[in-house]
């Protein structure tokens, strides 16, 4: 084998490696940006929703905004909790006693609210 054979070979390995090299750090930059247009997007979408007020509700509807449960005072929220409770129960009962009525079946007096 010639002397400049060797020469060729390191010069080949090299190149093939600074190629190599070259088209991982392309690669990596492509994912970089991607991250950051992904990142970039999430914070226009959360810079949308507006700082979390605990007192604050969804435009029209009269219900809290989705996670301002977690900066309100726990008091609050209780009472929150067992409002919501009592007024399901009463549904629930109300719902009881029409069926009943419809059905022509005895009412329990807790539920006429008579004992």
């Amino acid at each position: 084998m010639p002397w400049w054979s060797w020469i060729l070979i390191w010069v080949s390995l090299v190149a093939l490696a600074l190629l190599f090299y070259v088209l991982l750090g392309i690669r990596l930059f492509r994912q970089f940006m991607a991250t950051m247009a992904d990142l970039s997007a999430a914070g226009e979408r959360l810079g949308r929703l507006g700082p979390l007020d605990p007192g604050a509700e969804v435009a029209g509807t009269g219900q809290a905004v989705p996670g301002s449960a977690v900066f309100a005072p726990p008091a609050a929220m209780r009472h929150d909790y067992e409002a919501s409770k009592a007024v399901r129960s009463d549904e629930r009962r109300r719902r009881r006693v029409q069926r009943k009525a419809d059905r022509g079946q005895p009412q329990r007096l807790k539920d006429l609210d008579l004992a």
